[in-house]
């Protein structure tokens, strides 16, 4: 069995090689060459799955070590009887730590105020979970959840009114609820003076044309992850906004391995395989004397180091924006997530359960 996945898809080699040869590849360089012989595609959402990749190939199975599928025609796939599964959820906790870094970088006070979100999936739901447990004031928008899922459930015009606004939707064109541009112009200029805005979800989720033309004359603060026209990215707006990162929000190193292994463990499934257990491996928690929760959260992720190298990338002579982006994605710092820290003894008792709340030891 021939395995073809992208090279960022971190244990492949580990998690796959005992089903077939695993060749790796950088996954925006993945053409129908190199997948025409290939029985499993495993790939990340960089790489466009379609009838232009895989038409004549003998590709059975493809999984996508991501949350979202935009990138993936899974109307082509069920058509040809291919199997396929993604990751949901798998890097849920690593898109919060990067939420809250941003924000104890941008509004110290944010705690005191409301925090819009909308779209409550996976990340945003883990997201609305945390905060309410935090205590802090949320509103929520998702037209396809109610409020016995979540309390907090607002109309749109009323999460627009939030002082933070966090958006983690899927990216969609139709049904009765697209979200392509759901923020227009129209609806950004709804925004109040003050907000913080935060996409960290699909990057065309907000125009961002219509944001560039209205940052200037706003006073808003803007944190952008994802971006439209990826990996070509507008540099004007990355210098308008308070924080611009690459598409990593979700990029800690226990997200895009829970990633591999979901994808892994759906593989067997269509196999007709036992799923492996995985291996326990013990990495000795990393102790933090910290006073406030926003210097532990900062200590195992500061946000504002991503976004100046960011800038720093794109701002060098002859840089060529699209593979300078794809090149910052590839050598992201590993990134842990909270689980492999803890509270030093001298911590207060107050603040080590709103630690323990967010997921450290």
């Amino acid at each position: 069995m021939k395995i073809v996945a992208d090279e960022n898809m971190p244990l492949v080699r580990e998690l796959f090689s005992p089903y077939g040869e695993v060749v790796t590849y950088a996954g925006r360089d993945l053409t129908a060459e190199h997948v025409w012989d290939a029985d499993v595609l495993l790939v990340r959402s960089v790489t466009l799955v379609n009838a232009g990749l895989l038409e004549g190939s003998r590709v059975g199975f493809v999984g996508s070590a991501t949350i979202g599928v935009d990138h993936v025609d899974q109307r082509f796939l069920g058509q040809r009887d291919i199997g396929f599964s993604n990751a949901p959820g798998c890097n849920a906790n690593a898109v919060v730590q990067y939420v809250l870094s941003a924000l104890f970088s941008l509004r110290p006070q944010w705690m005191e105020q409301t925090v819009g979100i909308v779209g409550c999936g996976n990340v945003g739901g883990r997201l609305y979970r945390t905060l309410k447990a935090l205590g802090v004031d949320c509103r929520c928008y998702d037209p396809f959840l109610t409020r016995e899922v979540i309390p907090d459930m607002a109309s749109f015009e009323q999460v627009l009114k939030s002082d933070v606004l966090c958006l983690h939707t899927p990216i969609s064109t139709g049904g009765a609820h697209p979200t392509h541009h759901l923020f227009n112009e129209a609806v950004l200029s709804q925004l109040p003076s003050e907000t913080l805005l935060i996409n960290a979800g699909r990057g065309a989720v907000v125009d961002n044309a219509a944001l560039l033309r209205l940052l200037p004359e706003k006073s808003w603060q803007v944190v952008l992850d994802v971006w439209e026209q990826e990996p070509d990215i507008c540099l004007s707006l990355l210098e308008q906004v308070n924080i611009g990162t690459p598409h990593i929000a979700g990029y800690s190193y226990d997200g895009k391995v829970n990633g591999t292994k979901m994808v892994r463990d759906a593989f067997c499934r269509w196999l007709g395989r036992d799923i492996p257990s995985a291996p326990v491996v013990q990495v000795p928690p990393v102790e933090l004397d910290v006073t406030t929760l926003a210097q532990a959260v900062l200590a195992t992720y500061d946000v504002t180091v991503e976004n100046a190298r960011m800038r720093a990338a794109l701002a060098a002579k002859n840089v060529v924006t699209s593979k300078s982006f794809d090149q910052l994605r590839k050598t992201c710092p590993r990134r842990l997530e909270f689980i492999h820290y803890q509270a030093a003894t001298g911590v207060s008792e107050p603040l080590r359960q709103q630690m323990s709340i967010l997921g450290f030891q």
